[in-house]
């Protein structure tokens, strides 16, 4: 109702039911009562005036009126209470001719108590799902509902994938760390193992910088053949290992510089190889490539010939362990050399405790530099 016919209006139940301006005698009636005999007779009362709001606040639905109701709340028989109706007593004091006199009045009348109540309400997408979400869990439905959610078209087959590995994954999957070095990468990076996943197309939990023992780096530079005893040899004959276009330095995080690199066959290559070099295995952990992206193979540098595969320098590395040894065979000499290419390209501190893993075609190179008696390997730890 607008203000202008507030002004005028009078409430009826009928015509006019939101109109907050009221006869007496239509109060009395909607209390089914008759204003004659609760003024005369029964000599008073008490009329209880209700107002109720409910209120809609929802744009499309909005709603916000009050409903009127009216009700007698006093006791109008005379042989259930004393006294009936509404009454009350009062003096008055006054002075006639010097003397004090006293009047006592008793006093009948309507009193009216109005009593508002209110409700008022909105919908909320977020309560809906808030209710709806603790009814599930009270009910223990969630991880059902989840799961026919998930194998219906809202999802793709990748969020279906990594879902069903998370949700069926062991304990010994969650601490199951590898650690993977690229050539062409800076950083170190800690992937989980996957059962279900190649190693070459896991993402990296984090990446962490190279580090290494500057000491201990000196050292093993140190006993390296110089360029000249390299190239004498290369002459020669007497170490074909060395037979590349030119050196592979690092710079202090470990990243491979762009000197040209010897090229590599490609037959037989598995398409997760990036190098051309790496041969193809059953195991998804060891599906990697010493390559992030496209490019020459870290195995056609000159030095990783010098640094892993020359015996000289394997039969140094055992020596210093065990200097009382005087042959060492292929088995040990392909062991260390796993261990001299970690320490060159994982360095002293391997992040978060993780497994090193050595590319593939770096396992095959160094396996046919120094072969098994039997042809049989173990394959590389993994946990």
């Amino acid at each position: 109702m607008k203000g202008t016919e507030l002004k005028g209006c009078i409430y009826n139940r009928y015509t006019n039911p939101y109109c907050p301006i009221f006869r007496l005698g239509d109060i009395v009636h909607e209390a089914k009562e008759r204003f004659s005999e609760m003024a005369v007779e029964v000599r008073g009362g008490v009329i209880g005036i209700q107002i109720n709001w409910n209120c809609d606040l929802n744009r499309l639905f909005h709603s916000c009126l009050p409903k009127y109701s009216f009700r007698r709340l006093d006791e109008k028989e005379s042989n259930r209470t004393l006294y009936p109706g509404l009454s009350f007593r009062f003096a008055r004091y006054s002075t006639v001719n010097g003397v004090e006199q006293r009047t006592l009045f008793k006093v009948y009348g309507i009193r009216f108590d109005v009593m508002v109540f209110g409700k008022a309400g909105k919908f909320s997408i977020i309560q809906l799902i808030i209710y709806i979400g603790s009814t599930l869990s009270y009910y223990a439905l969630t991880t059902v509902f989840i799961d026919w959610l998930i194998g219906t078209n809202c999802y793709s087959r990748t969020a279906k994938h990594k879902y069903s590995e998370k949700k069926f994954e062991s304990v010994q999957d969650k601490k199951c760390l590898l650690c993977v070095s690229f050539v062409d990468e800076e950083q170190l990076r800690v992937v989980k193992g996957s059962r279900n996943k190649r190693l070459q197309e896991t993402k990296p939990l984090s990446k962490h910088q190279w580090k290494d023992n500057s000491a201990s780096k000196r050292a093993l530079l140190g006993i390296l053949p110089s360029q000249q005893n390299i190239s004498l040899l290369v002459q020669n004959g007497r170490c074909r290992e060395f037979k590349a276009d030119g050196a592979l330095s690092t710079e202090p995080g470990g990243l491979v510089t762009d000197i040209p690199l010897m090229e590599m066959p490609t037959s037989r290559c598995p398409d997760w190889c990036q190098c051309g070099c790496c041969q193809s295995s059953s195991s998804l952990q060891e599906q990697l490539c010493c390559r992030q992206s496209k490019g020459r193979c870290i195995t056609t540098s000159s030095l990783f010939p010098a640094l892993v595969l020359t015996r000289s320098i394997l039969e140094i590395t055992l020596l210093y362990a065990a200097p009382l040894a005087e042959q060492y065979e292929d088995d040990q000499l392909r062991h260390q050399a796993y261990a001299q290419y970690i320490k060159w390209r994982f360095g002293d501190f391997i992040p978060m405790d993780a497994v090193p893993v050595i590319p593939s075609c770096c396992v095959w190179r160094v396996r046919e530099q120094y072969p098994s008696s039997d042809g049989k390997y173990s394959g590389l730890g993994f946990c």
